[in-house]
């Protein structure tokens, strides 16, 4: 059998590629002036965005697979690899021009924690900061809807000799999220270390640009997830949010122990006591303290941290939410007050934190 290119080339253009949901020479990643044939032997090049890309392996594979079936199954094949991205900063070197990392944690779910994170983050924006915001729940990614933003898809973009994905924005806010790139209506079962690697890439991989705050919507309690931020970024330091109830304060100083713990050293700012008190549309001077009274202040005076604000219960939070206009966006109503006030408290700790402190060091530990 005689070979020559446009066989191989012909074979290349069964395989998908993940990445682009198109073929290998659809995507442009097949070196067409690259194939090589001596006899039965056969070198191509396979181009690939990034030297981390997850789906190499395979591809691999699949394409000295599709060579042999739709060619010949003599056919010696070497697939070389060639980048487009230079080479990932190590860590260490990540987002340089990100001035604050704040990590929005709670030690339970159900407590608000990231219409928090949504809404500090909006906040900050409409302060004239400049804002990101990374949606770290890998598992439960919340902040497409939250933001109305379900149906985009980030774009890449080169920069720096890099292959970067850009963050969508709205409201001032650079956002990313792991539910930009999966289906919303199935659950994402990955194991530890394909979230972990996703959750690299978002960070490292992104184009976030110039930031005076980088806000992380982490997952409740603590987690591999929470883990691989510490080994990541310096985190500046930590906001926790808790409801009034006795449980959630119990997970609460859960969550503020992890970031107190003697190899991570991460300070905390400060508490959001969340669902503080209920106050009706019709009746907006009245409080009713459904859940009790004070619990995040009264801990937050006892282990001698901020309370950086207490956030009202408003059935128009949840609506806003739901309809991706959190309650941030309008300034003229309690709740949106209350998040200003919020964001003015986070940014006064965050000024006096780094006078007095000196920037957080990355947690190193053995995976």
């Amino acid at each position: 059998m005689t070979l020559y290119p446009k066989l191989i080339t012909d074979a290349l253009a069964t395989v998908v590629y993940p990445g682009t949901k198109k073929n290998l020479v659809e995507s442009d990643m097949v070196a067409m002036d690259n194939v090589h044939i001596d006899g039965m032997k056969v070198t191509v090049t396979l181009i690939f965005p990034r030297d981390t890309d997850p789906f190499l392996k395979s591809t691999l594979k699949a394409a000295e697979a599709a060579i042999h079936y739709h060619v010949d199954k003599k056919v010696e094949v070497t697939i070389e690899t060639e980048f487009k991205s230079a080479p990932r900063p190590e860590v260490g070197k990540l987002l340089p021009q990100v001035k604050n990392v704040i990590a929005v944690s709670s030690g339970k779910g159900g407590v608000g924690k990231s219409t928090v994170s949504a809404n500090l983050a909006i906040a900050l924006a409409r302060l004239g900061y400049k804002v990101g915001l990374l949606d770290t729940d890998i598992f439960g990614p919340s902040m497409p809807k939250m933001f109305g933003v379900e149906d985009a898809r980030p774009c890449g973009v080169n920069k720096d000799g890099r292959q970067l994905i850009e963050p969508i924005e709205k409201y001032g806010v650079k956002l990313l999220s792991i539910g930009f790139f999966v289906n919303p209506d199935t659950a994402t079962l990955w194991r530890g270390g394909m979230a972990t690697s996703a959750l690299k890439q978002l960070i490292a991989d992104a184009d976030w640009g110039d930031l005076d705050y980088f806000i992380l919507d982490t997952p409740p309690g603590t987690s591999d997830i929470h883990l691989t931020l510490l080994q990541t970024l310096s985190i500046t330091g930590a906001v926790i949010v808790s409801t009034p109830q006795k449980v959630a304060l119990a997970d609460a100083r859960k969550g503020i122990d992890m970031y107190r713990n003697d190899k991570v050293n991460v300070p905390i700012l400060g508490l959001v006591e969340n669902m503080a008190y209920f106050t009706p549309a019709e009746l907006p001077d009245n409080k009713y303290y459904i859940f009790g009274k004070d619990g995040a202040k009264n801990l937050a005076n006892e282990l001698g941290v901020a309370l950086l604000a207490q956030i009202p219960i408003v059935q128009s939070i949840c609506e806003s939410g739901d309809a991706g206009e959190p309650a941030a966006t309008k300034v003229d109503t309690i709740t949106g007050q209350a998040f200003l006030s919020l964001a003015q408290s986070v940014i006064t700790v965050v000024n006096r934190r780094n006078k007095e402190q000196a920037p957080t060091e990355i947690v190193k530990m053995k995976d």
